[in-house]
């Protein structure tokens, strides 16, 4: 039965996939016309499964969906941007060496003749970005801009289109919190004009400042449907997970021992001759976490790849435990006791068409522990396996899976049970709870804080600033390959803060930012 409350339904979804995983179980989800609807959930509860059936990328085995009180069928994303519903991903789908009025236009160029007519592109471009306030250069390159007005440039292709519904996955994943707070102004600024906003994130508090209903998955099946105003993020997060979750970490006063990790006058130049990295001095200490702030593109991830040995040709100096790693392969890294959680799971964390099993040993399989006269102990290594899947509560059918049959959240789980059991000295944690849910991120973050209390130095790169001023104990500021801030106790800073020399528009002297910490 229609309800014409709603501009959009989805009634009854069931999603089965061929390995028998029902990723939806009749789901029944509704959105007004404007409002800012989330869509919460841990990771592998069906929320993107959902935003897929409803954008045409997936079709569901039972269910009907219902746009503006009519039955629809939705056979892929074209017949969705017909409809009027348009999704902007969390990974970005642009063509960085195009213009942003080539990527607007990307598949409905305008022409003259039978040739592009790029000056059309423009005007039509600057028109839409002046009429929704979302001001980018039209003819600015794509790979030339900051991630917020790359997010700017998604947002107005879906709307170039003509949507009414906005489909919103992890939108302020890589944001800082004064490009956050630009985008929330956007998108109220939408609602107040009829558009409607269907906003899936993990970060509870800005789900509370700018939602105004929500709907929680958990484990295909809807556990609530609330307005925010009437529900806490304890409440939400209870909801999601089904337990308790501690939404703030709870740790003592770090107790730093010396220097594990030591980074002496880095730089790196990439292959188009670009400075990334600029002559840059730190240490991690036993015993502590040294938080990396920063937007995406400053230098954070060369600076993780140089030191776990993925990327090769910078200057200066590296070294763990007194010994320089120059030229050293990544086994001889990982030997030295060098753990390392890659931003990118997929590609650099795990292989995906293998085993959890065969992930899980891929670093250590030649050991004496697992490898008798150059035999796999496959005993030993099966009870190992199975003794980090039960430690590290990994919902899976047994250890034979493969992990890309997993979801998020528990793909970096098999990725951090085995960095995390290599006994290291030093952890490279490079985004580890990036687009997980509430229950596994504090999962990880705790045997972060309580690897650091056994005396582990932990290097923690990440773009969610609550995260790295929570788990951190110090925290340094990359801002165009530089650092640009240094904080001997992290509890002392806020985002705000954080975000001013993220951007550029603070920075500390060299001896604010160094000092006697930089000079062992």
């Amino acid at each position: 039965m229609v309800n014409n409350e709603y501009i959009l339904s989805m009634e009854n979804i069931t999603k089965v996939y061929s390995n028998g995983f029902v990723a939806n179980k009749n789901v029944n989800f509704s959105v007004k016309k404007g409002e800012i609807h989330a869509l919460v959930g841990e990771n592998g509860a069906g929320k993107s499964t959902l935003m897929k059936i409803l954008f045409g990328h997936e079709q569901p085995e039972e269910g009907k969906i219902f746009y503006k009180g009519e039955e629809i069928h939705i056979a892929n994303p074209l017949a969705a941007l017909d409809y009027g519903i348009g999704m902007v991903h969390q990974h970005f789908m642009l063509v960085p060496s195009l213009t942003v009025a080539e990527n607007m236009v990307l598949g409905m160029e305008p022409k003259k003749g039978v040739l592009f007519d790029y000056k059309t592109a423009v005007e039509r471009t600057r028109e839409i970005s002046e009429k929704y306030n979302l001001l980018v250069d039209p003819e600015a390159k794509v790979e030339d801009l900051p991630v917020g007005f790359k997010q700017k440039v998604e947002i107005l292709k879906v709307l170039f289109r003509g949507v009414e519904v906005l489909i919103l996955d992890e939108p302020t994943a890589v944001l800082t919190p004064q490009e956050t707070k630009e985008l929330f102004t956007e998108l109220l600024n939408l609602k107040k004009n009829g558009y409607t906003v269907i906003f899936i994130s993990h970060k509870l508090n800005e789900i509370k400042e700018i939602c105004d209903r929500l709907t929680v998955l958990r484990n295909g099946k809807v556990t609530g449907i609330a307005d925010v105003s009437d529900i806490t993020e304890q409440e939400i997060s209870n909801k999601m997970v089904g337990r308790n979750v501690m939404l703030n970490i709870e740790k003592e006063k770090a107790k730093p021992g010396s220097s594990v990790l030591q980074v002496k006058h880095l730089s790196y130049t990439d292959m188009h001759g670009k400075q990334v990295v600029k002559d840059i001095s730190f240490s991690v200490r036993k015993g502590e976490i040294l938080g990396v702030a920063g937007v995406e593109g400053n230098g954070q991830r060369e600076i993780s790849e140089m030191i776990t040995g993925l990327l090769s040709g910078q200057t200066g100096e590296i070294l763990v435990d007194g010994k320089a790693l120059s030229g050293a392969s990544i086994r001889d890294i990982r030997l030295s006791g060098v753990a390392h959680i890659s931003e990118d799971r997929m590609t650099y964390g795990s292989v995906g068409d293998a085993s959890i099993e065969e992930n899980m040993i891929s670093e250590r399989y030649y050991k004496k522990e697992f490898n008798r006269n150059g035999l796999l102990d496959f005993k030993r290594i099966k009870e190992c396996v199975n003794q980090l899947i039960q430690n590290y509560g990994i919902k899976c059918d047994n250890k034979d899976a493969q992990v890309r049959t997993l979801s998020g959240g528990n793909i970096q789980k098999v990725v951090v049970a085995r960095e995390f059991s290599s006994n290291p000295k030093v952890i490279i944690a490079n985004q580890p709870t990036r687009g997980i849910d509430v229950g596994a991120s504090e999962f990880i973050r705790k045997k972060l804080v309580s690897l650091r209390d056994e005396g582990v130095g932990v290097l923690l790169i990440s773009a969610d600033l609550t995260e790295v001023i929570e788990t951190s104990d110090s925290i340094i500021v990359m801002n165009n390959g530089e650092i640009a801030a240094y904080f001997e106790d992290a509890s002392k800073v806020d985002e705000t803060i954080l975000g001013e020399y993220m951007l550029g528009l603070k920075r500390q002297s060299k001896e604010e930012a160094g000092g006697a910490y930089y000079a062992e």
